[in-house]
Order: C-alpha cells, then sequence, then structure tokens
C-alpha cells in the first residue's frame, strides 16, 4: 500500500482535465493548480526529510507495484495527447488567452509525464522499460533525451562541458536557449562518437539520433493527417512548452553547484553536494522523488522509490514547483540562490 501515496502524480492530471472539459476561463485552472496551489502546499506541509531503513528499502525496490505506477502513464499520456489534438481540431474558436492556456496545460504533461516519467524509464536496464521511455518521449518530442541524459549528463554534470548545469548568474531565459540547443547538439555528438568506436558511419540507420529524428517527424506527420494544421501547431507548442519546463527543471537542480577538478586533471566524482535536493512532500510525489535528486545522481540507477534525503545535501528553501516560478523571476532568485550556491561552492 506504501506505493499508492505516488497517485498524487496524477493530482496535474485532474486538474489539467478539468481545464480540458471546461474551456474557456477554467483553461488556466492546470496551470494555476501545478504553480500556484502545489507550491502554497508545499509552504504549509513543509520538507519530510525522513528515510527508510535498509530493510524497507530492499522490500520497495522488488515491489512490482511502483513499476506499474510508471507504466500506466503511457497510455494516459497518449490518451491526453490524443485528447488535446481532438479538442483542437474541433472546439469552437477561443480568444488567444483562452487557447495557450490549453497549449500550457498540455504542456504540464508534456513537461511531467513526457518527459520526467520516460527520464525514471529511460535509467533503467530492461529493454522494454527503455522503449516505454522513448514512446513517452515521443509525446514530447524530445527523445535526444534518451541519448544526452544517460550518457552526457551524468558524466558532465557539474561542469562547464554539461549544457543542463546552469551556471551561477545564469538567468533561466538565457538557459532555456543554451540548454536545449547544446543538448540536442550533443546527442548528436554522443552517438557519433559511439558509432565511430564501433567502425561504422554516423549516417546510417544505427543512428539512435537519426531515428528519433525520423520518428518524431512521423509524429507530426500523423497528427497533421488526423487532426490538422491548427492541431499539429498546437501539439508542437504543447511538446515545446514540456521541454521548456523540463530544462527550467534542470535549471533549479543544479545551479551554481560545480564540481573541481583535482591535480591530475579530472573533475572530482560526483556527490550529493552537486544537486541541489528538496524534500517538499508534494513536488516529492507528483514527480516520482524527482526532487531527491543529490541521490539519483549519487547513484543514478536506483529506483525513485528507494532514492534517500541526504541532510549534507544543498537544500532548495521550496520545491519544485514553486522553484520553478521563483526561477522566472530573475532578481529574486538570484538575491535568494546566489549566496547558497556561493556557500557550499
Amino acid at each position: 500500500m506504501r506505493s499508492l501515496k505516488y497517485l498524487t502524480t496524477h493530482l496535474p492530471t485532474l486538474a489539467v482535465s478539468i481545464s480540458f472539459i471546461y474551456g474557456g476561463s477554467w483553461s488556466w485552472f492546470a496551470v494555476l493548480f501545478v504553480f500556484g496551489a502545489i507550491p502554497l502546499m508545499e509552504l504549509v506541509l513543509g520538507a519530510r526529510g525522513a528515510s527508510l531503513d535498509e530493510a524497507q528499502l530492499a522490500l520497495d525496490a522488488k515491489d512490482r507495484m511502483y513499476d506499474y505506477l510508471l507504466y500506466m502513464i503511457v497510455p494516459i499520456q497518449w490518451f491526453f495527447v490524443g485528447w488535446y489534438c481532438w479538442m483542437m481540431q474541433h472546439s469552437e474558436p477561443q480568444a488567444s488567452w483562452q487557447w495557450f492556456g490549453l497549449v500550457m496545460a498540455m504542456g504540464i504533461l508534456c513537461g511531467s509525464f513526457g518527459i520526467n516519467v520516460a527520464h525514471e524509464l529511460g535509467h533503467r536496464t530492461s529493454r522494454f522499460e527503455q522503449f516505454l521511455a522513448k514512446v513517452l518521449l515521443g509525446s514530447s518530442l524530445y527523445m535526444h533525451f534518451f541519448i544526452e541524459h544517460n550518457r552526457g549528463h551524468h558524466k558532465h554534470v557539474g561542469t562547464p562541458e554539461d549544457p543542463s548545469t546552469a551556471r551561477l548568474h545564469e538567468t533561466v531565459y538565457t538557459f532555456w536557449i543554451r540548454s536545449m540547443f547544446q543538448t540536442w547538439k550533443s546527442a548528436w555528438r554522443i552517438e557519433a562518437e559511439r558509432l565511430r568506436r564501433e567502425a561504422s558511419s554516423p549516417w546510417t540507420w544505427r543512428n539512435e539520433m537519426l531515428r528519433f529524428q525520423v520518428i518524431q517527424l512521423l509524429i507530426v506527420i500523423a497528427i497533421y493527417g488526423f487532426f490538422g494544421a491548427w492541431a499539429t501547431f498546437s501539439f508542437w507548442l504543447a511538446a515545446l512548452i514540456g521541454g521548456v519546463f523540463l530544462e527550467t527543471i534542470n535549471y533549479i537542480e543544479h545551479y551554481g553547484l560545480m564540481r573541481k577538478k583535482t591535480e591530475s586533471g579530472y573533475y572530482e566524482i560526483v556527490q550529493p553536494a552537486h544537486s541541489w535536493n528538496s524534500n517538499h512532500l508534494v513536488g516529492r510525489l507528483i514527480l516520482f522523488e524527482l526532487s531527491r535528486h543529490s541521490d539519483h545522481h549519487f547513484k543514478a540507477n536506483k529506483k525513485y522509490q528507494t532514492l534517500q534525503s541526504f541532510d549534507a545535501a544543498p537544500q532548495m528553501p521550496t520545491g519544485y514547483p514553486g522553484m520553478m516560478v521563483l526561477s522566472l523571476l530573475v532578481p529574486f532568485w538570484f538575491a535568494i540562490m546566489n549566496p547558497r550556491a556561493k556557500q557550499w561552492q
């Protein structure tokens, strides 16, 4: 029964459903709930940093219910993609601000389900689970994340070589542009290097990055064929917003935390101190413990339900949704986070 607490992840799903069903002024309900109500709940409930003992962790790691909760996200996400595209095709014309509220609502699912759940499944060793990760990433047109995150970000995190590590004094707005472009470019380079090591040309069907581009193009073509140009544009914009949400999370996770070079010229080993941590309960549950990011980078193969809280890791002042909102308010972000980052450096 412990696993059922992660059904909390469907609170945004219910909020998005309300936005879709009622439309009009309700179009913005999901956005206000995720980035307004949830941060308020986290401020009230505070952080819960209790860790489990080794025996309970061992039991949780073997409990398949935790995996099934992830698997069920795949059909749910694609159901919402179909519902959203159908709605864009058949709904009566709305004011642009109401339409954009629906786009933002779908973008929330593209970021939380389409990319975040794919992030968890993409770290698994099972080919089936990795396949599910790619299926989810396809719903957000962010399939390069599978390559760059696992084989690039986790290797280079906290260094200038990592596009997903935000530098001190870097704004989230410039980070979006830099990270989104450089991670896509990095995924091409990583695959090309892999194929060269195997004495193969990068311009073959064995190049997974090349396959990803074809798959995403076919997804867009299929949506255009079934739902028309306006739905296709609306889907692409929602997927883009999902990518922006993901990059905002990347921004807050490692802001200003850099690994030092040793005398041998190599970077120090990744430690919990190289990721910002948050134990605020609601954000933890709706994002499948992503906010226990210090432990995730310390041991990337751990399943989400076994991630632990490190008291010695850098702690965010609030949960992920609230920190995402704070990052948009650049002067306040710098005032709050720069002193903390400098202290850890």
